[in-house]
């Protein structure tokens, strides 16, 4: 790249997951979006972004893979940072026909085009272009050697405000505790949950071992190419009320994490027996599809929420803040069967995240793996031999505001990665987005998919009054 280096003491070490993903053939982005409920100003965003983010060292630094006799040893490089080259307004015709394929359009090919390594590795896109759901909208790309999803998203709500307190940041809805009555019952219970999460843990880090090492989706109709990073990509977006899901959390003695995961299961079996059943008329062949079985990967966030409120001090002051990779993810075996009761997908999904309880970050890969290799082997096997990416994002319970921008929603996504489907969940005020990217040459209907996931939610609520509803037992 012909960049001059000079030897600071300045210059940051580079992560495992840093590391990995700074290699060749492995370029791995975010995609942010980011919609707005009136025209972004953005001079106002470029000042914005001067004051916070730029101020994270990996956001004012390059990144440099080897030079000289340390070559092949990767560093962060600050560097000098003109935000306006990072700031991207292109020319729109504010009657453009139809503003929401458009905007598809342009995330799908904003994810495709390379990334200038000679800076640092991020961008903002404004798009001054009504939608559906916004006023004006703007796109955000991360390289993923800058973080983990969880740790971007974190960094981004951290440079937002209330727009009732335009001072405070974003506040989240903390899990209510429940206080037991009985403390005899409640050490023997929680004794009991303890030997129970222990016993299923070991039972399936060895049955993903087992399926790591050995197996793959290769029946999956969904099955993205084997080792494919860059391909045509999509991604779409539905807004749902979250009350909607909260009501069935209720009734179903659930979690919104075990309803959203029952819709994504209902909608994709109800779309592979659509979209094969006519092509495959014969009962073995249908026969074959209920009884296929495919795997995600889910990803949840293993850091507390209070770490926007360290990020934001950080950039505001120059302290310093925890950053890197701390998620957790567990593998999930989805069942395709057609079943005639929506609710037993959300049976299934509880009972399936509640049996799985292996997470693992990258540094404990790292050293308890055997290093760069064993990472990269075992990412390579994860992602290889699964057929779905699935991550569930609590957002803000209050309205944000970007940079005096009020928010409408906020859609984030992955792309480089080689599963054909990624399904990104992120809640925000009395709203529920379901942020779909999809591999075209493997679904390429992804807009019907995403009616699906949302028409099972409809059914559920249909169906809600005359069900009586008991949790399964694990």
């Amino acid at each position: 790249m012909g960049i001059e280096r000079q030897v600071t003491e300045e210059e940051m070490s580079v992560s495992p997951f840093a590391r990995l993903f700074s290699l060749p053939g492995l370029d791995v982005f975010n995609i942010v979006t980011i919609g707005c409920k009136s025209e972004c100003n953005p001079s106002t965003i470029v000042e914005g972004l001067k004051n916070t983010l730029i101020n994270h060292p990996r956001f004012s630094s390059i990144l440099v893979t080897g030079y000289g006799e340390q070559k092949g040893k990767a560093k962060w490089i600050p560097t000098k940072v003109k935000v306006e080259d990072h700031v991207i307004v292109p020319d729109i015709d504010p009657n453009i026909e139809n503003p929401d394929e458009f905007l598809e359009d342009y995330t799908s090919n904003m994810a495709l085009s390379p990334m200038d390594m000679s800076k640092p590795l991020w961008e903002f896109h404004i798009l001054k272009l009504k939608t559906s759901h916004a006023e004006s909208v703007a796109v955000a790309r991360f390289h993923h050697s800058l973080g983990d999803g969880m740790s971007l998203m974190s960094l981004l709500l951290a440079c937002t405000r209330k727009t009732c307190d335009p001072e405070a940041l974003p506040t989240f809805v903390v899990p209510k505790k429940t206080k037991a009555k009985n403390v005899c019952f409640a050490l023997v219970a929680w004794f009991w949950f303890i030997v129970r999460v222990m016993f299923h843990t070991c039972v399936e880090v060895i049955k993903s071992m087992i399926f790591i090492c050995r197996a793959r989706d290769i029946s999956a109709h969904i099955m993205g190419k084997p080792g494919a990073t860059l391909s045509s990509n999509k991604f779409i977006h539905r807004i749902i009320s979250l009350d909607d899901v909260k009501m069935l959390k209720n009734a179903m003695n659930m979690t919104v994490n075990d309803i959203v995961f029952g819709m994504v299961q209902a909608g994709l079996s109800q779309y592979l027996h659509q979209r094969y059943d006519h092509l495959e008329t014969s009962p073995k062949s249908r026969k074959l599809i209920d009884e296929q079985r495919l795997h995600g990967v889910v990803f949840f966030n293993l850091r507390p929420n209070r770490d926007i409120e360290d990020l934001a001090n950080m950039m505001a002051k120059g302290s310093k803040c925890r950053w890197g990779n701390s998620i957790g993810y567990v593998l999930i075996p989805l069942e395709m069967k057609s079943n005639d009761d929506v609710f037993e997908y959300v049976r299934q999904s509880k009972t399936m995240m509640d049996l799985n309880v292996f997470c693992a970050s990258d540094r404990h890969i790292w050293v308890c793996g055997g290093g760069k290799q064993a990472l990269k082997n075992l990412i390579a096997r994860i992602f290889g031999s699964t057929t779905i990416i699935f991550t569930n994002v609590v957002g803000p319970s209050e309205e944000i505001s970007f940079f005096g921008h009020r928010i409408s929603y906020i859609a984030a996504s992955t792309f480089g990665v080689p599963q054909g489907l990624v399904i990104n969940i992120q809640s925000y005020v009395e709203k529920l987005i379901i942020n779909i990217g999809v591999d075209v040459d493997v679904i390429p209907d992804p807009h019907h998919l995403c009616d699906l996931i949302v028409e099972a939610l409809h059914m559920m609520k249909s169906a809600a009054p005359q069900k009586t509803f008991h949790a399964p037992e694990v």
